[in-house]
């Protein structure tokens, strides 16, 4: 049974999807999920070499691929080779998720049911959507929206002006006025005669204990999810892609950016205004300057400053 409860899913054959692809199995396809989630039923795919661990173990059902990549993968799965696989992939989330690549507004929103939410306060204007769950002794702030299925922890403070979609809060969380979250990223396949527009599927999920500052964007998975850690804290106008992962106990300060799919760790802290590249891998109990700029992976235990970040001592060395 599919688990997206943002998102509606047409229940399509793959072979109807790949009708030129001589498959030796046919089914429903119960979600498009990354290689190392994907089960059986499910749709995956594998677009680069770095991913080639994850590829070799997958359980998958089938994977869209190239020639090139494929002899990564199992031979138990179906393999749909194409040229361009995230083309390929976003034409695919398409005729499956058709109202994932906008996001349209909620129609569903109205004012907070007063036998619905007893134990919750709410300031004026503020409007909630179908299937919301808000835990006891949360507040929510003027103006602000939380749109349908959105599930917000117990002893929550939303700030005002704020607009929380296709998110899981957890308990205990700050998240102050005018933040976004949970909105589509920004994704893009460049063609010639147009760009195709690639659905986000996934959510935001945020545990319990973290603080969210002011003017913070935090976009929604693509095909995974982006995640917040345990007790992290997150500066004003920090904004986080699609698909990034934070670890727990993480002190982010202003305006950095991460970029798409990047991977933090636990006890990591950021200077105000440096940027993360996408797809890195940050190690645990780093530290990285004000103003860097992270294009290369990390490993535990570093401090690293400049643009491109370098351990500090070489940093300084340059000076």
């Amino acid at each position: 049974m599919n688990s997206n409860i943002f998102f509606k899913k047409k229940n399509l054959n793959i072979s109807k999807i790949y009708s030129n692809v001589n498959l030796k199995k046919n089914f429903i396809i119960n979600d498009v999920k990354p290689l190392e989630k994907a089960k059986e039923k499910d749709l995956s795919f594998f677009d680069s070499v770095k991913y080639k661990n994850f590829a070799q173990k997958t359980k998958a059902g089938a994977c869209i691929t190239t020639k090139e990549l494929e002899k990564f993968l199992p031979d138990s799965i179906q393999k749909i080779i194409v040229k361009n696989v995230l083309f390929d992939l976003a034409k695919t989330l398409k005729k499956i998720y058709p109202d994932a690549d906008i996001d349209y507004p909620d129609l569903s929103l109205n004012r907070p049911g007063k036998n619905k939410y007893k134990r919750v306060r709410f300031g004026n204007n503020v409007l909630i959507g179908r299937n919301v769950k808000i835990g006891n002794n949360s507040i929510i702030g003027s103006n602000s929206i939380v749109e349908h299925n959105v599930k917000i922890g117990e002893k929550c403070i939303i700030g005002s002006n704020v607009i929380i979609k296709n998110t899981l809060v957890g308990d205990n969380v700050v998240i102050q006025d005018n933040c976004k979250i949970g909105l589509k990223g920004f994704g893009f396949i460049p063609i010639k005669s147009n760009n195709i527009k690639f659905p986000h599927i996934g959510k935001v999920i945020i545990e319990k204990n973290v603080e969210i500052a002011s003017g913070c964007t935090i976009d929604r998975g693509s095909i995974d999810d982006t995640y917040i850690g345990n007790n992290t804290y997150l500066d004003n106008q920090v904004h986080i892609a699609h698909n990034v992962k934070i670890g727990a106990n993480c002190m982010i300060a202003g305006q950095v950016g991460f970029a798409g799919s990047s991977i933090i760790g636990d006890n990591v802290s950021i200077g105000g205004q440096a940027g993360i590249s996408g797809h890195l891998k940050i190690g645990s109990n780093v530290k990285i300057g004000g103003g860097s700029g992270v294009v290369k992976d990390i490993a535990d235990n570093q401090t690293v400053m400049g643009y491109p970040a370098v351990p500090l001592r070489e940093f300084l060395k340059r000076k």
